[in-house]
């Protein structure tokens, strides 16, 4: 069954709309321009100002204008947008270097998806599917990722409290800052480093996923090197 639009949600966006494009503008203007009753209009005002979105010009007509609120969305928006470019040509540059696929993995709710891929160019490569899950317990990515959650947190991504035998594990991938898997899907190998916000808190991982036989365990120091830097590159600040 299809779902029908709010026409109350709509009319307010049109006021909004038309405050952000004739500011500082009043209720009977806004009402003769979009041709709506003067008290749908004032209504829809009232919400704009209670969330914040809109607020009254200090002079002696009431007349409405925008508040920054918009403006902060607008730059939380774009800084959003470039922070994914950079991780893409991050990623694509640890592609060209590495030869194998590189991915940015990070935690959606309870579960670990594939964010961002470049692919590698050789003809027998791995290439996940951007919004795939990746399982916490046997990935690379959640093994490097997992030593910097919180126990509640580790707890919900795998879905049952960690044992001792897996925490010592996690342990010993913090201290190598890099870890090796294959579990997930057997003829691949994939490497993770992990990727730190500004306070220190674990948002991701860069990791490289080829076949098993071009990633050897004597190549991981090596090619771990090169994720390490990745991570680093797009890390705000070190753990």
């Amino acid at each position: 069954m299809a779902v029908k639009g709010s026409s109350t949600a709509a009319r307010v966006l049109t006021v909004f709309e038309a405050v952000a494009a004739n500011q500082p503008v009043g209720v009977a203007a806004l009402s003769r321009m979009l041709e709506i009753d003067k008290s749908a209009v004032q209504r829809a005002l009232v919400t704009l100002a209670a969330q914040g979105w809109i607020q009254e010009r200090d002079d002696q007509m009431t007349r409405w204008e925008t508040t920054p609120r918009i403006l902060t969305i607008a730059h939380s928006s774009r800084a959003n947008a470039d922070r994914r470019q950079t991780i893409q040509l991050t990623l694509e540059r640890l592609a060209a270097q590495t030869g194998e696929t590189a991915i940015f993995n990070e935690p959606d709710g309870a579960q670990l998806v594939v964010s961002q891929v470049a692919e590698s160019r050789q003809a027998l490569r791995m290439v996940p599917r951007i919004g795939s899950i990746v399982p916490a317990r046997t990935s690379a990515t959640g093994r490097i990722l997992l030593p910097y959650l919180s126990r509640e947190r580790q707890t919900e991504l795998l879905g049952e409290p960690p044992d001792a035998g897996f925490l010592e594990l996690l342990e010993a991938c913090r201290a190598r800052g890099y870890a090796a898997s294959s579990e997930v899907n057997a003829p691949s190998m994939t490497i993770a480093a992990p990727v730190f916000e500004v306070d220190g808190r674990a948002i991701g991982a860069v990791a490289i996923s080829g076949p098993t036989e071009r990633m050897p365990r004597g190549s991981h120091p090596a090619l771990a090197e090169s994720v390490r830097h990745a991570a680093d590159q797009l890390s705000r600040s070190a753990p």
